[in-house]
């Protein structure tokens, strides 16, 4: 009877070491989350990598379509409507597949993102957004599949797609401005000094309509007792950028006395900086 019970516990105690053990998974995963403007866009997906093998056109044939990484779906989730090529895709989480072929690929966005790979069942009404991008050569290797979200704009930004030495790039469009000018208006229903100091902010940021946002800024300025310098910092450069020069430095003074007040020395530095360049002929 002691022999068996020891036989169990020698059996229950190799089971138990064998649970713990870790390797490491042959295509790790990854998850990439980037703003692009005022959109949240995520990636996830697995890395395999090359290992002295022929990827594509072998590995990964050419015309078949392919689960654009291993494993479970690569996911790409939007969280507001993007344009791809002139076509709108609504916000929400797709399984990214694609078809790679010598000099192009389609990209293929898939409403069903629960399938290992590639669908048992291809369902044609489940895909929400096919589009063609061209492949490029690269000088360099890559060796682990590689996803990216790259050269950011307030309102686009590229999905890029990189193996072996073939470079792929997608741009996608996000509703910055809609989205930003919603929040404006919402706000402006019942202000506060700071939504019309943020409002003022993005007017110059974006090249907008300078008169607003000198309007606007002025109301943030009297609407807030404490007159902070980094408020009357932001009209001077509103004004310098209106090609009122003198009207600037005048601001600027104001803000460079308040934050010297406030030992803000980066302020203190900006409106000096800026109180020299305007005063030049």
């Amino acid at each position: 009877m002691k022999k068996i019970m020891l036989v169990v516990a020698i059996v229950f105690s190799t089971l138990n070491i064998n649970a713990q053990v870790k390797t490491p998974a042959p295509s790790p995963k990854s998850t990439l989350e980037q703003m692009v403007g005022l959109t949240q866009v995520t990636i996830e997906y697995s890395r395999p990598s090359k290992k002295g093998r022929t990827v594509f056109g072998d590995l990964v044939p050419y015309g078949k379509l392919w689960r654009t990484g291993a494993n479970e779906n690569t996911t790409i989730t939007f969280s507001d409507d993007v344009v791809i090529n002139g076509q709108t895709l609504k916000k929400g989480k797709y399984a990214l597949y694609t078809t790679p072929k010598v000099d192009i690929w389609e990209v293929i966005f898939y409403s069903d993102t629960d399938n290992w790979g590639t669908p048992e069942n291809w369902d044609a009404k489940k895909v929400a957004l096919t589009t063609n991008v061209d492949a490029q050569m690269l000088t360099n290797n890559v060796e682990s599949f590689t996803m990216g979200i790259n050269n950011l704009d307030n309102n686009f930004a590229n999905l890029e797609l990189s193996w072996e030495k073939t470079f792929v790039t997608l741009k996608f469009e996000v509703p910055t401005q809609k989205t930003a000018m919603a929040s404006i208006d919402k706000a402006l229903a019942g202000p506060t000094s700071g939504d019309y100091f943020s409002s003022a902010q993005y007017f110059y940021q974006s090249n907008g309509d300078l008169n607003k946002a000198l309007e606007y800024v002025n109301k943030a300025i009297d609407m807030n007792k404490d007159k902070p310098f980094w408020y009357t910092r932001q009209k001077s450069l509103i004004q310098a950028k209106l090609g009122d020069k003198k009207g600037a430095i005048e601001t600027a003074k104001i803000s460079l006395a308040a934050a010297t007040t406030a030992k803000n020395n980066d302020y203190v530095k900006m409106n000096n900086d800026s109180i020299a360049e305007w005063s030049k002929k």
